[in-house]
């Protein structure tokens, strides 16, 4: 794949162009060819454009993975507008500070965003112009309303001819907020498609490939799964039923998908919750896995290496919605070797790792990891203080601590603002997760050092176990013959889920807060 186009939407364009007939989308039994994807985002696009939308303006799409999500998504940037990508299930109060933020030019939602569309104009919050699939409460709307099936009907199809600037913002994505506050990352379309380039050279995808989709389009990685395989001519299999692990699975096998991608949460749940094992040899197309969005314990990926077919290699990545998705990657070649290495910088990009001076650090020394390539974000939308922090001379602070090791591999020790002090010791979360879930008996779990009303901090943790006749007792047995006491949780709380956010990835906030209510709960002590 060559850096020919400066737009993202050119991607679908050369795609209809060379492959018209081919499948660009798979969406349960029904499939769409790129012609017809472009021909409806050129649709959309000009349903903007005569409304007056400008350059930059910003548009809220509030939709589940589908063929109107695609087609709304790059005909807003076809019409020269800003996409502001949210989760169709974004509730009230998240949605609400986004409109009034990002001061939207219109907003395209589904059935399951409209009722809160409608609650946030009951506040007395006024939007502009809305735009509904399969609408139920239509009438209810007070500004400009269209439904997506009379611009779906419309006659100009053409491809629009806009003035963009490829340094414009292109998407203004809101981070998940798993460990802080949601901030809205500002990426223009030169910072995208150098990362969709990168990843399409080294992931090496061709026309050829299928990628199974679960994750949302909301969230970076998922747009990233979108657009890289629309920039090869492959095919996006939209599956929005995760929870139903055994119709993913099948539908792998039966849709011949060659890539699966997923963060930590997705693969646990592979592993303990579907039929991952009994599908070995029913998937002789599954050319690889990726995964992203976080740590994800060894002990994890050994078992997915088990489980997965012997030809399906394991992408190993590494990334923030800062730079466009992708930072570095793990060769396949190395995963047995250097399983906990984020791998080494993609194509186009620069990782440093930096003392707290800004100086390289020695080779095997802990620093920040900090990142520099075309890639990387414009700053944060209407927030100059958090982009002074995260952008300065040397790059991107990602916040990740690192080193590398004398190959030049990354390894990664954990966030910046994320170690613990407990009964005098410095305690990294991560590892005892890590070790937690090394056990066998959990799936997901979150290590927490609480406020203790005799010792300071307490360490303790909120799990869902493998299976319900699992204790804490068990777990505790098991984990103190693998770590001194002190890292030994005082306390681990057993519960039938934790929180998730919108991307399938643990919500860290959520599950301490959790964590605390159920620990005063049981009447334990806590200041």
């Amino acid at each position: 794949m060559h850096n020919q186009f400066v737009y993202i939407h050119h991607f679908l364009e050369r795609s209809a162009e060379h492959y018209p007939a081919k499948t660009a989308l798979i969406h349960e039994n029904v499939r769409y060819c790129y012609s017809k994807v472009n021909v409806l985002a050129n649709k959309f696009a000009h349903f903007l454009v005569g409304s007056g939308i400008g350059r930059g303006d910003r548009v809220i799409v509030a939709m589940e993975n589908s063929l109107e999500y695609v087609a709304a998504y790059y005909g807003i940037l076809k019409a020269g507008g800003n996409a502001v990508p949210l989760h169709r299930d974004s509730k009230t109060d998240t949605l609400q500070p986004v409109i009034q933020s990002t001061e939207p030019f219109a907003i395209i939602a589904s059935t399951p965003a409209e009722k809160t569309l409608l609650e946030i104009q009951e506040r007395g919050i006024q939007l502009p112009v809305v735009v509904i699939k399969k609408p139920l409460l239509f009438d209810r709307f007070t500004c400009g309303k269209h439904e997506w099936a009379a611009i779906a009907h419309s006659t100009d199809d053409t491809n629009p001819q806009c003035d963009i600037d490829e340094y414009q913002v292109a998407n203004l994505i809101f981070t998940s907020g798993s460990t802080s506050r949601p901030k809205g990352v500002m990426l223009s379309h030169a910072n995208i498609v150098d990362n969709v380039v990168s990843i399409g050279n080294y992931l090496k995808l061709t026309n050829a490939d299928r990628q199974m989709c679960v994750l949302p389009y909301s969230y970076v990685m998922g747009k990233s799964l979108l657009n890289t395989h629309f920039a090869a001519g492959g095919s996006i299999v939209i599956n929005n039923k995760f929870a139903f692990t055994a119709g993913v699975i099948k539908q792998m096998a039966e849709e011949r998908v060659t890539a699966f991608s997923g963060v930590p949460a997705t693969f646990a749940h592979l592993i303990y919750r579907s039929p991952l094992a009994q599908y070995k040899d029913k998937l002789p197309a599954l050319r690889y896995v990726s995964q992203a969005g976080g740590h994800m314990a060894d002990h994890l990926k050994l078992k997915l290496r088990k489980l997965l077919p012997s030809h399906t290699e394991i992408v190993v990545m590494y990334g923030a919605t800062e730079a466009s998705a992708r930072l570095s990657y793990l060769d396949p070649s190395r995963f047995s070797d250097k399983m906990r290495s984020i791998g080494k910088a993609i194509p186009g990009v620069k990782l440093k790792i930096l003392n707290p001076g800004g100086q390289p650090v020695a080779q095997g020394k802990v620093g920040e990891v900090v990142a520099q390539g075309k890639n990387i974000m414009q700053g944060y939308w209407r927030n100059e203080e958090a982009t002074h922090k995260a952008l300065d001379k040397d790059g991107y602070h990602t916040g990740d601590m690192g080193y590398e090791d004398e190959e030049g591999f990354i390894f990664l020790v954990g966030r910046k603002d994320n170690q613990l002090k407990v009964g005098g010791h410095r305690i990294d979360p991560q590892e005892i997760e890590d070790a937690l879930l090394a056990t066998d008996l959990l799936v997901d779990v979150v290590v927490a050092g609480l406020h203790d009303a005799l010792k300071g901090k307490m360490l303790a943790a909120i799990a869902v176990a493998v299976t319900p006749d699992i204790s804490e007792e068990n777990i505790r047995k098991k984990l103190a013959s693998q770590l001194p006491k002190f890292k030994v949780p005082e306390k681990t709380i057993l519960v039938k889920s934790l929180p998730k956010n919108i991307n399938g990835k643990l919500d860290r906030l959520r599950s301490t807060e959790m964590l605390k209510a159920l620990i005063v709960e049981n009447g334990e002590r806590m200041s």
